[in-house]
């Protein structure tokens, strides 16, 4: 894996965080307890903030980075991941926050100032449009993204069993080490 600082700035990555030898993690990042990046991922904090919660998985391949200062956003903008979410493969998340217990579909993209509430569950390919707000408990689709329907009990529950099927996977490649194969 490659961990590097910038600037003044070195990750802090939780000692029980799984970070895969190809992911790429750069500068203001911080990575919670029982999180998980994977394959291919990268994490750019070079001019804003990264924060990852706990048991939160980014999947192979997801880019996540930030809004520098400018007058066109003041003071910039962070990337900002809760608790317990689930980052498909290929998302991009860009200077936006996501809250706790949300499922993030495969590919797709969140942009500057975007709010995904509490319980979300966002659909494969979607784009979330800058400054939009992704209200609680529901499914958004499409690009833009849109409202479809409240999520039902089962959804609700599978975005609470998603993070810890990944807390549980990450340790089971936390543990690999080729004189274990011998």
């Amino acid at each position: 894996m490659t961990i590097r600082p910038f600037e003044q700035h070195i990750p802090r990555i939780h000692p029980s965080a799984f970070i895969d030898d190809t992911a790429v993690v750069i500068g203001d990042v911080e990575i919670g307890e029982d999180s998980s990046i994977w394959p291919l991922c990268v994490l750019r904090g070079d001019i804003q903030s990264i924060r990852i919660g706990a048991r939160t998985s980014i999947q192979d391949g997801g880019v996540i980075h930030v809004t520098h200062d400018s007058r066109f956003c003041p003071g910039g903008q962070p990337t900002i991941v809760g608790n317990d979410v689930t980052v498909g493969h290929k998302a991009i998340l860009h200077a936006c926050t996501i809250e706790d217990y949300c499922l993030i579909g495969m590919g797709a993209i969140i942009m500057d100032k975007a709010i995904v509430r509490a319980r979300v569950t966002l659909g494969a390919g979607s784009v979330v449009p800058p400054g939009k707000v992704l209200e609680s408990g529901f499914l958004y689709v499409g690009s833009p993204a849109k409202q479809v329907r409240a999520l039902n009990p089962s959804e609700l529950e599978f975005l609470e069993y998603s993070p810890q099927n990944y807390r549980r996977l990450k340790d089971r490649h936390g543990n690999f080490s080729l004189d274990s194969k011998k």
